[in-house]
């Protein structure tokens, strides 16, 4: 937990924001004591309501029992959408209700009872289950299912029926602490138009198809109808059966464990309701695992190792499936103190969109991205006793409601009866970011922790623009010195890469994340987290069935995934590098750039780059961008785009071509659009006007705040060999040379730090007075510019030596003409003086305007010279050559 000073007070964030949705007492006790008192006729009812949560099925209706005024138990259904409770059935005693469940139309209810019978000399209570099925639409026949002497649980699969047949059907799962699973089917009609009934009820245990047998841990997903389980004989090996719409269900996948032998020393449960009689201790429970999945093809299997007390630290293991390959953490508890309950040590798992959260109350939270889980440095940890999610209860307690649909996730405390959805906290995450004299956060590596913070914020929750704009002001404030990365780099290429993590998980590989995986000599700070070890173990099995009738829908994508996962980890460096296009920009820099096919090409991508952007920037006119032709970044725009899309046609064909160039292109115009956004926030930030631009005021503190900030981008940009906006430099040359010495300008420019544009060398020429510093600038940067530019510019410098340089290119331009369509040519002077060959400077002129009578001014369009002022200064050039004047 990160704390704010605020004066004397202190201001908390943690890392979820909770909010609570279901209260037991509030929103069912209450509701009840109103009808136990309407029942038995009190103002008040004053007697105990033991209400207790059993099952929340995958519509999110609450089931829960609760012990009636007249000595009965009763079990009732809290609706969520409507808020509204319903009594589904009333027994006719006091029963223990360990495992519930009610079917899609509401007509069956399936109950598993416990009976327990106290210790006598010694004995071990016996506990038997009854289970059984009852007919709730109306109240009805019950069916016994199920009289064993160990735990029963019962689950109704919850299917879209294809068709709406008039013979109804349900499906009842059936799991025992003897490690096998039966699947009832029960068929169902309607009497008297409203009455819901068994049909042949006798029939129903004959009939019963075991699907599973020798498990030792089982978990139900209700919302993808998937039942996940460990069997064990040799080793570990994890199933998925996958329940469709027709009732069919198969087993899909098959993936071995390193897991230790004793992991499961009794059968255990995940997601198939709540047990309250159940006696076994949470000491007794070695391991805790969960697996979790995402609709666009992910699948991580998450489990903690015994705990060894001697080692002192918390060992647990991310199997990511995608990713074919399995992430163990060991996490070192130092000389913290351990709890009397080893329990209290079992990691609690959260998934959090494609983040996990392993948390240990009062220890440590790992933030583990589950995409991009090559470095440590791209999860975040925290450790220390301020670690705290805010949840009233220990993790023992705690239960996790996920749906892969919904792509939410809640947190059920069962002691206290309280579901909260969880989210991720932006504050909490920024103040991370913030982390300096102000912002403190002891228990964590300031640069790891900063980096995989900056990350989530931009790519999980990055779409908030509110968020990105408090992300850029972060940026602008400059506060915090980073050595170990680039933090403007890491925020271009994070931002880039969140408008398309979602169209393949394949990309992840494909798409540069993040700059500190190009960099030759990675710092140890972001490749280490003290206390915290990671191993990882490739896959060599993950088998799925081939020959499953259908393979579709996220099996497909997750098998695509993982074999894509295997061909790119063959392939060398599959990820693109900006770099990849220096080269071949290098090259178009240094040719004449003569038009085409390939530059006729690359110019048609940098179009539809543009057009995008213009789309997008209508209505924002802030910053002067997009205003001017930049030749050499519309190159780079365009070669750009053409290099990222060879890149993914070669390695991602499945998304095809049109897919792939339309993803590139708003890729790139994202991009330049992004540094707009920036300069746009910054802008504001520091109230800049049309003052900035005006190159005869000195800069002030903000347009030194602003070109440092700009300055910042340009390092970033070229340190990746990214395209600017058109107009980008020509606003930094304008700021330099008001915030810059003279000199220290010129060696900006020297080292290719600044780049001197036609439009910011024109307007210099001509807003800057001849003053002897100006005339000594423009004079420095005229001899710095390449020749096409310097014989446009100088025609925009009313100056006696550009008016003798432009008579001289004109004279030189008509002869040159007259010349080659005439044959005439005026003989060189081979040395200084008067000779007597000497054409008189009356002829020349008489020539000159001759020549200008015969065809257009080729000066035209730039400038109208007057011949009379080219016979002037010819006349002056010929007394100071003949050495009558001085120059």
């Amino acid at each position: 937990m990160c704390m704010r000073e605020k004066g004397a007070k202190l201001e908390y964030t943690r890392m979820l924001k909770l909010k609570r949705t279901f209260d037991l007492h509030r929103d069912v006790v209450c509701d009840l004591r109103k009808k136990e008192a309407s029942v038995c006729r009190v103002k008040e009812y004053s007697g105990e309501v033991d209400a207790r949560i059993l099952n929340i099925e995958c519509d999110g209706g609450i089931l829960y029992s609760w012990k009636g005024a007249t000595g009965t138990t009763r079990v009732g259904k809290y609706d969520p959408k409507t808020k509204q409770n319903k009594l589904l059935y009333t027994f006719d005693k006091q029963v223990c209700v360990s495992s519930c469940s009610l079917n899609k139309e509401e007509t069956l209810l399936a109950v598993s009872l416990a009976q327990n019978t106290a210790e006598v000399g010694g004995i071990k209570p016996v506990v038997k289950c009854l289970t059984l099925l009852i007919e709730i639409h109306p109240i009805n026949n019950t069916k016994v299912l199920k009289a064993v002497d160990c735990r029963v649980k019962v689950q109704f699969l919850h299917q879209e029926e294809a068709d709406r047949r008039s013979v109804l059907e349900s499906h009842l799962l059936l799991l025992t602490e003897d490690g096998y699973v039966d699947l009832y089917h029960i068929l169902l009609t309607r009497q008297e138009g409203y009455r819901v009934v068994m049909v042949s009820p006798e029939r129903l245990t004959r009939t019963a198809e075991r699907i599973v047998e020798d498990l030792c841990w089982v978990q139900w997903d209700g919302h993808t109808q998937r039942l996940y389980y460990v069997t064990h004989k040799g080793k570990f090996l994890l199933r998925c059966v996958q329940f469709y719409p027709n009732h069919y269900c198969e087993t899909v996948l098959e993936l071995p464990l390193e897991m230790p032998a004793n992991s499961f020393p009794a059968v255990k449960f995940v997601n198939l309701g709540f047990d309250h009689y159940h006696t076994a201790k949470p000491e007794q429970e070695l391991v805790k695992m969960e697996v979790f999945t995402d609709r666009i093809g992910s699948m991580c299997i998450c489990y903690n190792h015994p705990l060894n007390k001697n080692s002192k630290e918390v060992v647990y293991t991310l199997s990511l499936v995608h990713k074919g390959c399995s992430k163990t953490f060991h996490v070192s508890l130092g000389s913290v103190e351990l709890p009397e309950r080893s329990a209290q040590l079992h990691p609690l798992f959260i998934p959090i969109g494609y983040y996990i959260m392993v948390y240990v109350k009062g220890y440590f939270l790992h933030l583990i991205n589950t995409r991009q889980q090559e470095m440590l440095c791209h999860s975040l940890f925290l450790s220390g006793h301020d670690v705290d999610l805010g949840l009233q209860w220990g993790t023992v307690d705690v239960m996790v409601v996920h749906s892969e649909e919904k792509a939410s996730v809640s947190l059920l405390e069962l002691s206290s009866g309280r579901v909260h959805s969880a989210e991720l906290s932006a504050a909490h995450l920024l103040q991370i970011l913030r982390a300096d004299k102000a912002f403190k956060c002891p228990d964590c590596e300031p640069d790891p922790a900063r980096l995989a913070a900056l990350h989530c914020l931009l790519v999980y929750m990055g779409n908030d623009p509110n968020l990105e704009l408090k992300i850029i002001e972060w940026l602008c404030d400059g506060v915090s010195t980073f050595q170990s990365f680039d933090h403007i780099q890491e925020f271009i290429l994070a931002s880039l890469y969140r408008i398309c993590y979602e169209k393949s998980l394949n990309l992840d590989k494909l798409l540069p994340y993040s700059s500190v995986s190009d960099k030759k000599d990675i710092p140890k700070s972001l490749l280490e987290i003290p206390g915290v070890k990671c191993t990882t173990e490739l896959h060599t099995e993950t088998i799925f069935n081939i020959k499953a009738s259908i393979l579709s829908g996220f099996w497909s994508e997750l098998q695509w995934n993982t074999e894509r996962t295997k061909y790119l980890e063959a392939v060398p460096n599959p990820r693109y590098r900006t770099s990849h296009v220096r080269a071949e920009w290098d090259r178009l820099l240094k040719s004449e750039r003569r038009p085409s096919s390939h530059t006729n090409h690359i110019e048609e991508n940098t179009k539809k780059v543009l057009s995008m952007v213009d789309t997008w920037s209508l209505d924002k006119k802030v910053v002067p961008l997009f205003q001017e032709e930049d030749a050499q970044q519309r190159a780079l725009i365009g070669l750009t785009v053409d290099k990222l899309r060879d890149h993914l046609n070669r390695h991602l064909p499945r998304l095809g071509k049109k897919k792939i160039d339309s993803l590139v292109v708003s890729y790139v115009a994202k991009l330049l659009e992004l540094i707009r956004h920036m300069l746009e926030t910054v802008w504001l930030k520091y109230k800049m006007g049309p003052r900035a631009l005006c190159l005869s005021q000195r800069g002030s503190e903000a347009d030194w705040s602003v070109f440092h900030f700009m300055f910042r981008i340009l390092e970033a940009a070229v340190g990746l060999c990214l395209p600017l906006p058109p107009g980008f430099h020509t606003l930094l040359a304008v700021l330099a040379v008001r915030c810059l010495p003279h000199h220290s300008f010129l060696q900006y420019i020297d080292h290719k730090l600044l780049q001197l544009t036609e439009t910011f060398v024109a307007r210099l020429m001509t807003d800057l007075d001849n003053s002897d510093a100006n005339e000594k600038l423009k004079f420095s940067i005229l001899k710095r510019l390449p020749q096409p530019m310097k014989q446009t510019i100088v025609h925009t410098w009313d100056h006696p030596i550009t008016s003798a340089s432009i008579s001289r290119d004109y004279v030189h331009t008509l002869l040159e003409k007259h010349n080659k369509t005439k044959g005439f040519a005026l003989s060189g002077r081979e040395r200084p003086g008067f000779r007597p060959e000497f054409l008189p400077l009356t002829y020349l002129a008489k020539m000159l305007s001759d020549i200008e009578e015969q065809g257009t001014n080729p000066f035209e369009e730039q400038e109208n010279v007057d011949t009379r002022f080219v016979e002037e200064t010819a006349l002056k050039q010929t007394f100071i050559l003949l050495g009558f004047e001085e120059n």
